[in-house]
């Protein structure tokens, strides 16, 4: 499968001198610019490069740990579903931890309950153990 890397590299050049910072907490869920990356890591779609991720970590109004999302109900130990918004069931790849500029963030889509958040930091934490 061919990867649109030019695309992404104008997108990411226009992110990084034009975009302006957003406000967020940790659990909002937001669509992000992640880009076309290289092997299995999961990619943006369309011209934006676009993918939801949830906000595990806000270290600053800089930077974040995120987790990417996907629609597709999976299960074992690399994922967590939650529900968030009216009844949309999303799946957090908990391998696809990643750090993220808030730079990156296009528009939030909603937010996890405290209990489910509370769920996926233990679900990290056992990971990395």
């Amino acid at each position: 499968m061919s990867k649109d890397f030019t695309g992404w590299h104008e997108q990411k050049s226009n992110i990084h001198e034009n975009k302006i910072r957003l406000h967020f907490h940790e659990r909002d869920v937001w669509f992000t610019s992640v880009g076309a990356n290289i092997g299995f890591e999961q990619d943006g779609k369309g011209e934006e490069f676009l993918r939801p991720i949830v906000i595990l970590k806000k270290f600053n109004n800089e930077t974040l740990w995120g987790i990417t999302l996907t629609s597709k109900t999976k299960t074992g130990e690399y994922y967590f579903s939650f529900k968030h918004d009216i009844d949309r069931v999303s799946t957090a790849n908990l391998s696809q931890l990643r750090l993220i500029d808030s730079k990156r963030l296009k528009y939030q889509i909603g937010s996890m309950c405290e209990d489910d958040f509370a769920e996926l930091k233990k679900r990290v934490v056992d990971l990395v153990n």
